[in-house]
């Protein structure tokens, strides 16, 4: 079974939760999308849901699919969001950000009564830190940002580059206008206390570590779909 075989088996699984009449949250990522194309033939074949997208490329790909959408405001209480990860631990922390939608993943996360994360078994880690910590700054004094954020880091024992990401040649921006930080730890052994520190610089807007808002993940390998609730 090849990683998108196992991204199609995770996202069948979740789809197992979707009840006619949901107001759903649709994540942004490639376990995502196959999510929302599965979705899509449960639409067609007369499941009625409204979404809500978490990014531009999700809004897109359900258009395009025939998945009716409406925005957060017409929609602020949400039954269920699911949605990728690019790391979880035993407890259901989670780094995301990867595709540049964690602001707007975070809003929709924390909207919905539950979160279910979809991954392959390759995401799945003891320790987060692996993949760069993709942290959403404000354009403006970017540089004083990723000062902040080296001190802040630096108080916690944690080194690493941080690299501001890059679309080509262009900074890269999210869908709100804002840049995006990829912070390199390599070992996050305190996601809280990390996400403290970040959250009390200014310029930073928001953080890919999740905690506390996953309920459950589905976890897809070789031997099929697993589900995980935290430790």
């Amino acid at each position: 079974m090849d990683a998108r075989e196992m991204k199609i088996k995770a996202a069948a699984a979740a789809l197992e939760h979707v009840e006619s009449g949901m107001k759903l949250g649709i994540g942004t990522g490639s376990t995502a999308d196959e999510f929302v194309r599965l979705l899509a033939e449960k639409v067609a074949a007369g499941m009625k849901v409204e979404g809500v997208p978490t990014s531009e490329r999700t809004a897109r790909l359900c258009l395009e699919l025939g998945i009716t959408l409406r925005s957060l405001d017409e929609l602020p209480e949400l039954d269920l969001t699911i949605d990728g990860a690019d790391e979880l631990d035993a407890r259901l922390t989670l780094i995301k950000g990867g595709g540049g939608a964690l602001l707007r993943e975070k809003i929709v996360a924390c909207a919905s009564r539950k979160m279910i994360v979809i991954a392959d078994e390759s995401k799945q880690v003891e320790t987060l830190g692996a993949f760069p910590l993709p942290i959403e700054v404000n354009p403006f004094g970017h540089v004083a940002t990723r000062i902040a954020i080296e001190r802040a880091a630096s108080r916690l024992g944690l080194s690493g580059a941080l690299n501001l990401r890059m679309a080509g040649s262009e900074r890269f921006h999210t869908d709100g206008g804002h840049l995006i930080i990829d912070a390199s730890f390599g070992r996050i052994p305190d996601a809280e206390a990390l996400s403290a520190e970040l959250a009390a610089i200014p310029g930073v807007v928001e953080h890919g570590l999740f905690i506390h808002i996953a309920s459950l993940a589905i976890i897809a390998g070789p031997a099929g779909a697993r589900t995980v609730t935290a430790q």
